[in-house]
């Protein structure tokens, strides 16, 4: 007789209450096995690829791309059975019959966990925190949606798009094959050899309107998050911006230097590496900026350790994943640390786990060439220290004016846990830090 069982959506992270279809990878009639990947989802921490616990044939699929699901909700049925592969499959159950959660072990990497969302304990007795602003982005890049031209927006993942660049394939040119019109590297390869299908003359998906020349795209997934975060911090905490002007010449001539040097061949080491070490180190002398407000607690929390977020900007929008115990690495390691977190961001695979329980960020707007800004405060975290971009400047050397390398900083923070004495501290050892880099030596 055949034996079927739901797979639900579930607690991929953290407090998760619903998520959005991506990209289907398995059909009805279709084998699997044990913790293959069967769906791709984005949710307001991450796009996650989920494994299914169970070997079988898939009967039904619950949802389309595009659709969102409440955590609980079945996503696909599975016949476990191997004596009853031809059996229709029943009508879905309601979510209380999902697998039990012992069923889920299986799984393997962050998989679906358990069919119920729960939070999971706190350590030691420490008042439960908020969540940072955007938790992040998971195995998979999501679909990206190119500026429209013509009326038509392609979907593609950042490697296919890199492809279609690379040869020299225009994706508004293509229809995508795959579930909601996203543009394979399958269709791209077509493209090249001549033999692509032509692009569709309207696409509903879009959202674009001929008639008004506007389009409309969902507010969902790490968007979505983003927003409702950014809105708690700024009403929840009174934000206080402070801003220094410093001269970085004695930073990047030793960043030359140590480019130079055997031990940091190959390591990417950029300005961010030793703001984030400078971070690292201002952040023991005023505790206060890696402390966080527990209002329900009524408690301040101060963080025996750094784990320090950066702001990414990737296709998906804002994430910031986390450089776990940023405080016990050294520069070389910040270096590295650095360059794994932005190559995974921006390809769309940090893990959900890499964007939780951040104490502090740093956002780097200097990329963009902005001198500085008034950062928002992440939930959970206390200060968010914006770094601009170096330019020479004319600048004031010892009673004379001459060319130096000159960076802007902003530093935002929780006037309920930093006071301005605090806030004028740190933001003044980092600056002296950044300034000459041999100062760190006195701390």
């Amino acid at each position: 007789m055949p034996e079927y069982k739901q797979f639900p959506l579930s607690d991929t992270a953290e407090g998760l209450t619903e998520a959005d279809i991506i990209a289907w990878h398995v059909k009805p009639g279709d084998q699997v096995t044990v913790n293959q990947i069967v769906v791709e989802v984005e949710t307001a921490k991450a796009a996650v690829e989920l494994p299914i616990p169970w070997a079988g044939m898939i009967t039904e699929l619950h949802a389309e791309p595009g659709q969102t699901v409440e955590v609980g909700a079945p996503l696909l049925t599975v016949d476990v059975d191997p004596d009853g592969k031809a059996a229709p499959a029943p009508a879905a159950a309601p979510a209380a019959e999902a697998p039990a959660e012992e069923e889920m072990k299986p799984l393997v990497g962050y998989g679906s966990k358990s069919v119920v969302a729960k939070r999971r304990a706190r350590r030691g007795s420490a008042p439960s925190t908020p969540e940072p602003a955007v938790a992040p982005v998971a195995a998979a890049p999501a679909p990206v949606v190119e500026e429209p031209r013509g009326g038509y927006v392609p979907l593609a993942k950042p490697p296919v798009r890199k492809l279609a660049k690379d040869l020299g394939v225009d994706l508004r040119a293509l229809t995508g094959t795959a579930g909601g019109g996203v543009i394979t590297r399958e269709d791209v390869e077509r493209a090249a050899n001549g033999s692509a299908p032509a692009a569709a003359v309207s696409t509903p998906d879009t959202g674009y309107d001929p008639a008004t020349r506007e389009r409309r795209v969902p507010i969902k997934g790490v968007r979505k998050a983003t927003a409702a975060a950014m809105v708690q911090s700024a009403y929840a905490a009174p934000h206080v911006t402070e801003f220094l002007t410093v001269d970085v010449t004695p930073m990047m001539e030793l960043r030359e230097k140590l480019k130079a040097s055997r031990e940091f061949s190959g390591v990417k080491l950029t300005p961010l590496a030793f703001a984030a070490k400078a971070v690292c180190l201002a952040a023991k002398r005023t505790p206060d900026v890696n402390a966080v407000w527990d209002e329900a607690a009524q408690e301040i929390v101060y963080k025996d350790y750094v784990h320090l977020g950066i702001a990414a900007a990737t296709p998906r929008g804002l994430v910031v994943p986390k450089i776990f115990d940023a405080d016990a690495k050294s520069l070389k390691e910040l270096a590295l640390a650095l360059t794994e977190l932005t190559d995974t961001a921006r390809e769309g695979k940090t893990s959900p786990a890499a964007m939780l329980n951040g104490t502090f960020t740093i956002t780097n707007v200097g990329v963009f060439g902005v001198d500085t800004g008034t950062p928002i405060i992440n939930p959970g975290e206390s200060a968010i220290l914006a770094v601009g971009a170096i330019r020479d400047t004319p600048w004031v050397v010892d009673g004379e004016i001459k060319v130096r390398k000159v960076m802007q900083l902003s530093l935002s923070f929780d006037h309920r846990v930093i006071d301005g004495q605090q806030g004028s501290e740190f933001l003044a050892d980092v600056g002296a830090l950044l300034g000459d880099p041999a100062v760190a030596i006195t701390y």
